[in-house]
């Protein structure tokens, strides 16, 4: 008796618990399984990719039979092929068409005029750095024009016109005259007159063709203030006094702010940003390096509902103002990278006061070297299930006792970085104590007395200290591997969820650890660059225990061999990145290897790999049909760099 098959409405019921690559590959089971797949569910907020060829029609043509898609176009110039693929998006797409971006094009005016009508459900317009169509200044100069774009983008939500260095008051005031309805705007990268107001002291001027001005910006932000919900300024010369105009336009709710790379704001800039925009919910702040302390006081203080904040790069930025950060109950997202007087001890505090109430998700702590094993541990106690996200990268003080509780208290993380790390060893990720050492995070907080430096101890007068990862590690035993298998002590198996993993420049690992804890089937991204000791069977187990590895980095890992890539490639099906750069004993035979198995590869490394020729990466690029870039300086003795 043949087995009835299952409704298409069940199967499509099973594929919701699967993540994206893992659809993708049930949709080629059987023919069922593919339509269960299609199910509309599946099929929202999809961007396809397509570029300015030929070749792209037919694609464009299968891309309307769906009820909604978004679509990126790229190499756009003034031929006739891309005003061919513009007019198919048109025909085929335009009452489809969600979001439209065209980067790294040379579109020309009437091309874009003679589309842009046609998409009457567009939401999302990208038109980044595309200087072409505002250089001359009459972009949209024509009044049927401006009606026929007008009807067509009347919804629009999100505009981006970052790195325009041709955007001025009349192109500007043009074209969002025709999107009455923003919610999100980024003018990152362009060129504002903040400071010079060409229309000082007149009360009605006419616009100008050379720049953008404080007076337009404010004036879009004015008259689209009930619906206007986010605002990209990063990387322009916002001053503070611009800032607090904008800041205080009447009807004005910001919800998401980003200032990256402002350096003329001041914290008084931020505190009157706080005070007349309370309700946001995401600040970036990232390299606004004039910021202090007294910037993350007025936040904490002014803004109670944030739920994201960034602060990457303030390097006068002190543990002051972080106990008063962790009071903020809804804050999700804390960015303190390259701080570098952040130690984390004070966000401890605030965390552990009654009045701490933050239950963060993520927390990038990434070249922060004052971050020692006391305070990751407690805040591991202190967050527990919440943080799904722990960038550790380059705190070189860390040891075993920070992986220890980071496997004992956060089996959640989606995310864990701890590149460069370079005290972790085998034991911290099997879970066990080196014999030599204590398992003791309150060590570290006792005086040990007066320390020199090395010169001092080198003069004779006091013995030199014992320098930074000095000393070699004690190798784990096959006796400790068995004790390892036997017990049930927390190692980084634990984080059964693990999406990402970095491990880079972990010098002390090797086939021991790596062996016996890499085993995550959910595993996306993994990077082991630089692990001198890592050899063959590491990335044969890896391969056998990580099979939805996408991206992986093995970069300067001389013991890898053409053996060890040819016993892993064949669970590397997934494979889309792959970084194999400075592995000087790989040859031609690995990339028969990877023409084989790794099929859906799209980028390649592989420079400096003396033992690979180019003939055999020519011959690799015809293999692999979506194989973009490939990265060979110095491959066989050359220096180039490809990009297909």
């Amino acid at each position: 008796m043949e087995t009835p098959d299952l409704p298409v409405e069940i199967i499509t019921y099973i594929l919701s618990f699967l993540q994206v690559p893992d659809r993708s590959e049930a949709s080629m089971v059987c023919r069922s399984w593919y339509i269960a797949s299609q199910d509309y569910q599946f099929q929202k907020n999809i961007t396809f990719k397509v570029p300015a060829s030929s070749s792209s029609l037919d694609v464009i043509r299968g891309l309307g039979r769906r009820p909604r898609c978004g679509i990126i176009i790229s190499h756009l110039d003034g031929s006739r092929v891309s005003r061919e693929v513009l007019v198919e998006v048109g025909a085929s797409l335009g009452p489809r068409l969600e979001s439209l971006s065209l980067p790294g094009s040379s579109v020309t005016e009437s091309s874009l005029l003679n589309l842009l009508p046609h998409l009457t459900a567009l939401r999302q317009l990208d038109l980044r750095g595309l200087d072409s169509l505002f250089m001359s200044g009459a972009f949209l100069s024509r009044d049927e024009s401006r009606r026929q774009v007008h009807a067509a983008l009347g919804r629009l939500e999100e505009l981006d016109l970052s790195d325009l260095r041709y955007l001025s008051d009349l192109t500007f005031a043009r074209l969002t005259g025709c999107t009455p309805r923003l919610r999100r705007l980024s003018l990152a990268g362009c060129h504002i007159a903040f400071e010079f107001d060409p229309y000082r002291g007149c009360a009605a001027a006419p616009q100008s063709s050379a720049l953008l001005s404080l007076r337009n910006v404010r004036a879009l932000l004015s008259n689209q203030a009930a619906t206007l919900r986010a605002l990209d300024l990063s990387r322009t010369s916002v001053t503070p006094e611009s800032l607090r105009s904008l800041a205080q336009v009447d009807g004005l709710r910001l919800l998401d702010l980003r200032l990256r790379g402002c350096k003329e704001l001041t914290d008084r800039a931020v505190e009157a940003l706080c005070k007349h925009q309370p309700g946001l919910l995401s600040l970036d702040l990232t390299a606004c390096t004039e910021l202090t302390s007294r910037a993350a006081l007025a936040v904490a203080s002014g803004l109670k509902s944030l739920r994201h904040l960034y602060l990457s790069g303030l390097w006068r930025l002190t543990d002051r103002g972080l106990a008063e950060l962790a009071g903020l109950r809804d804050l999700q997202t804390l960015d303190l990278s390259e701080c570098l007087h952040v130690s984390g001890a004070e966000l401890v505090k605030g965390l552990s006061s009654p009045e701490g109430g933050a239950h963060l998700t993520s927390l990038n702590f990434h070249s922060c070297t004052y971050v020692k094993d006391l305070t990751v541990f407690s805040l591991a106690q202190l967050l527990g299930p919440s943080l799904h996200v722990l960038d550790l990268t380059s705190c070189l003080y860390l040891t075993d006792l920070s992986v220890h509780a980071i496997a004992t208290y956060l089996q959640s993380l989606v995310v864990l970085r701890l590149g460069w790390c370079k005290e972790v060893s085998d034991w911290g990720l099997l879970g066990m104590l080196e014999p030599t050492k204590e398992l003791n995070p309150d060590k570290e907080m006792e005086d040990q007395g007066p320390s020199f430096t090395r010169t001092f101890g080198n003069m004779g007068f006091f013995r030199p200290p014992r320098m930074l990862f000095e000393e070699k590690p004690q190798l784990v035993t096959e006796e400790d591997l068995g004790t390892f298998r036997g017990q049930e002590g927390a190692s980084l198996l634990a984080l059964r969820g693990l999406q990402e993993l970095d491990l880079s420049a972990c010098c002390k690992l090797t086939d021991s650890s790596i062996t016996q804890v890499l085993r995550f089937p959910d595993l996306r991204k993994l990077s082991l660059c630089m692990l001198p000791e890592m050899g063959d069977d590491s990335l044969a187990s890896v391969s056998r225990h990580c099979r939805s590895l996408s991206s992986l980095s093995l970069s300067h890992c001389p013991r890898l061999t053409d053996q060890g890539l040819a016993r892993a490639a064949p669970h590397l099906r997934r494979l889309r990145h792959l970084h194999l750069a400075c592995c000087g004993r790989l040859t031609d035979r690995s990339l028969a290897v990877l023409a084989q198995n790794c099929k859906n590869l799209q980028t390649l490394d592989i420079s400096m790999c003396k033992d690979i020729t180019i003939a055999t990466v020519d011959l690799l690029q015809s293999q692999l049909p979506f194989l973009e870039t490939v990265h060979c300086r110095f491959v066989g003795g050359a220096e180039q760099n490809f990009t297909f």
